[in-house]
């Protein structure tokens, strides 16, 4: 696939600033036209010098042309860098939304395996770097590439060879540029994978700090953290010293105008061929290219700034984003089947069914009723949570089919995927915002008391009007005071005003603890009534009452049955029964020792 030119990609945002783009190149072309004026008006005024014609009325004249020529530059200029700012803001603004958009659309396992150092790099710095250059690239780019041509054809009106002098150092500064560009895109490429790696080194040492802290690793990781900045500071310095004596001479050379212009025009000047005011204008001209073409070296590093801040915004722009049907669907029922389900978290080979040694699913058929309550159990890594998030389409399978009331989940719009089931984790992320809002989260359209009511209903009302501001404590605030259990009990709550008639807890009642384990076993009940429950769980004693019991074992069902038909014929339940059950007691044991301690 033929790889897309970063111009183009910034340019497909900018569909509705794009007459904003417009008006900003026409305004810099005319800031340009501007701030030739001047150059006409000394020249005029220098003429009239030299034929002797110099008058009070005349050089007012010529200088007020002169100041209107540099009004109309610095108006002009500042319109376009005015309207060139708010297209680069609107074009990132454009990215960031459809970076957002396609990791929402993305299956979950792609999102998943970006590091959270390179999500927060692209999305926030790397695609910011694109607004300094984008916003002066149009005018300052425009104006530094248009006024030398405009002076170069100005010069070759006055004398072609003294607008060949002009340039004569051009050709000797492009030589030294070349040299140094060979190895620029590598070198850059470098530079943007040291800073990444460095970006992700200090995310990990701020996330990992309390771990850090804990195990008294202090030393060792500051010392990784220390070690990646030094060497991104050694590598940048090396690169810019590899750079140095060509950027200086390039730069030393390219506005030495006058060395080409100066003898030349003394030597066409005796030979009669320029006037003096025409060898007075040429030099003043030539001078005047300098700053344009210094200034406009500089965008070359500005450009490939914003390449590579495109190709890195590119990656998460092009995520393959799951199949969305578009018409909804009438569901009936709610009943749900998988039928030969195997996959693998290995996108590309999830695809070929053969191959097994891969899937982390293999071959699962299973019947959840409309109505039941269906547990998942099993060791660590079999499978569990898998099969709970393709039913929620948080990936699609690699073959077999999944169906809720027979209707394949890949025929259902994404949006009326996520009304019908509910998904609660072990990972209760709450926002930084009200813990009614978080609860509202389940359906913005509720009312405060339908609020309430489910959070009566998950049995978390009373310790969060113990809290100082009660509903309206944040997250953030709160997180502190919030137990495990607690913060489970707000997601439940969240997931009881959502109303959908299939549900899933994946791990749910992980942080209970035992105290609270009967109020999150009620505000279980009062999410589930009625419902389509699946239940993925370690502590087995949540789920004795499930209508069935499926035992998952290295992605294959090892078996299906009530919890006392798994304890007299699946040995690997049993196992896990006895093992759950001795746990209870030694840590209701080790309560009772403490109580008599301090009796």
């Amino acid at each position: 696939m033929k790889e897309k030119n970063w111009l183009g990609t910034v340019l497909s945002f900018a569909t509705e600033c794009r007459l904003k783009m417009i008006f900003s190149v026409i305004c810099a072309i005319i800031s340009v036209a501007g701030g030739i004026v001047p150059y006409i008006g000394v020249y005029q005024i220098i003429v009239l010098f030299f034929d002797g014609k110099q008058t009070v009325n005349g050089i007012l004249f010529w200088a007020a042309i002169c100041l209107a020529g540099y009004i109309v530059k610095f108006v002009f200029y500042a319109i376009s860098t005015m309207l060139a700012h708010f297209s680069a803001y609107s074009i990132l603004e454009n990215m960031r939304l459809k970076i957002a958009d396609r990791l929402m659309k993305a299956p979950l396992g792609t999102v998943l395996n970006q590091t959270v150092g390179k999500l927060k790099n692209v999305i926030v710095d790397r695609v910011e770097t694109i607004e300094v250059p984008l916003a002066h690239l149009i005018p300052e780019g425009i104006s530094n590439l248009l006024l030398p041509i405009c002076v170069f054809i100005y010069l070759m009106m006055i004398n072609w060879r003294m607008a060949l002098a002009a340039i004569v150092t051009v050709p000797v500064a492009i030589v030294a540029y070349a040299i140094m560009m060979k190895t620029f895109n590598k070198q850059y490429a470098d530079y943007i994978e040291s800073n990444n790696y460095v970006n992700s080194v200090i995310v990990e040492y701020v996330e990992g700090i309390e771990v850090i802290k804990a195990f008294n690793q202090s030393t060792s990781s500051y010392e990784k953290f220390e070690k990646s900045v030094e060497s991104f500071k050694e590598y940048t310095l090396n690169w810019f010293k590899s750079t140095w004596k060509l950027m200086n001479f390039g730069g030393s050379v390219l506005p030495s105008t006058l060395v080409g212009t100066m003898p030349l025009g003394m030597y066409l000047y005796l030979d009669g061929s320029l006037s003096p005011a025409e060898l007075t204008m040429c030099l003043i001209l030539s001078l005047g290219i300098v700053a344009p073409l210094t200034s406009f070296t500089v965008f070359v590093n500005d450009a490939k700034a914003i390449e590579y801040a495109v190709k890195d915004a590119d990656e998460f722009l092009n995520l393959k984003e799951l199949e969305n049907a578009h018409e909804p669907v009438e569901l009936t029922q709610y009943d749900i089947e998988l039928h030969n389900v195997s996959f693998s978290y290995d996108a590309d080979k999830a695809s070929h069914a053969g191959n097994i040694e891969n899937n982390v699913l293999h071959d699962i058929n299973l019947k959840l009723p409309q109505g039941t309550f269906t547990a998942l159990v099993g060791p660590s890594g079999g499978g569990k949570s898998t099969v709970a998030r393709l039913i929620a389409r948080f990936w699609d399978v690699g073959s077999g089919t999944i169906s809720i009331g027979g209707v394949t989940i890949k025929k259902l719009p994404l949006t009326q995927l996520a009304d019908t089931v509910s998904f609660v984790t072990q990972d209760n992320f709450l926002f930084n915002c009200s813990l009614r809002e978080n609860i509202r989260l389940g359906n913005p359209q509720a009312s405060d008391q339908e609020v309430i009511a489910a959070a009566k209903a998950a049995y978390c009302d009373g310790f969060i009007n113990n809290l100082d501001n009660g509903y309206d404590t944040t997250a953030g605030e709160a997180g502190g005071k919030l137990s495990g259990g607690e913060k489970q009990r707000i997601a439940i709550a969240r997931a009881i005003l959502k109303n959908a008639p299939v549900v899933i807890l994946d791990e749910a009642t992980a942080f209970t603890d035992p105290e609270n384990e009967d109020k999150l076993q009620q505000s279980i009940a009062a999410l589930t009534k009625g419902k389509t429950l699946l239940v993925i769980a370690h502590r087995l004693s949540t789920i004795k009452k499930a209508d069935q019991i499926v035992v998952l074992e290295k992605g294959c069902i090892a078996q299906t049955g009530s919890h006392e038909a798994l304890l007299e014929g699946c040995k690997l339940y049993k196992d896990m029964w006895e093992a759950h059950i001795g746990a209870k007691n030694w840590a209701a044991n080790n309560e009772k020792e403490e109580v008599k301690r301090y009796a």
